[in-house]
């Protein structure tokens, strides 16, 4: 009773993170590669856009959550992020984060402190992790922009006996002088480069155990 009471708790919180803007547009389909969907949307409150990316593929369902869950195992993350220190981490509840993001010229470097919860039903298989900043946790540095409006989700459940689907949803403010219409022309990069490397990275695994 009470695991299952801290799993409801979790949802109603996913509930309340993944419908933060509740006038935000729907969802648009603004590109497809290799299966993986991309959409963004505009929010009531901001003037960046939100992103989701989606995709079945054929890999064991741990492997992705390994993937996704294991403080030392971030080496398949896109190359714009290049420098990570894991500051926490609780077996199957939450990982710290300390990463810092490469952004091109003329733009200065971000970096962000963020803290993942953990939550795995155990009767369906599905597995989240939710990601939102922690600002304060390590000094700012002025080298670089802290990022500290940013909220991110992971959602990773099992299709059939063999296959996998994950959705990333999340939404980011970089700050600084970024503009919102040329960061709003990008975005989709982001779930589609990640979802991308995850998938590369789990069916890799997968068959290095075979």
């Amino acid at each position: 009773m009470i695991y299952r009471f801290k799993i409801w708790c979790f949802i109603g919180f996913i509930n309340l993170f993944l419908m933060d803007g509740l006038g935000a547009q729907p969802w648009t389909m603004v590109k497809e590669k290799d299966g993986i969907k991309v959409y963004t949307r505009t929010e009531s409150n901001s003037s960046w856009k939100s992103y989701k990316g989606e995709v079945t593929f054929k890999a064991p369902i741990d492997k992705v959550n390994a993937l996704l869950g294991t403080q030392h195992i971030y080496d398949w993350w896109p190359k714009e992020i290049t420098d990570v220190k894991v500051l926490g981490y609780e077996t199957d509840q939450s990982i710290q984060y300390y990463m810092v993001f490469k952004l091109p010229w003329p733009f200065k470097n971000r970096d962000i402190v963020s803290d993942t919860r953990i939550a795995t039903d155990r009767v369906t298989g599905e597995s989240t992790y939710a990601a939102v900043p922690l600002p304060r946790k390590v000094p700012e540095k002025p080298d670089f922009i802290r990022i500290k409006d940013y909220r991110q989700i992971w959602t990773v459940k099992p299709e059939g006996k063999e296959n996998v689907h994950v959705t990333l949803e999340g939404s980011i403010n970089p700050g600084g002088d970024v503009p919102a219409w040329l960061f709003n022309m990008v975005i989709s990069e982001t779930p589609l480069k990640t979802i991308e490397a995850l998938r590369k990275r789990s069916v890799a695994d997968a068959s290095r155990d075979q």
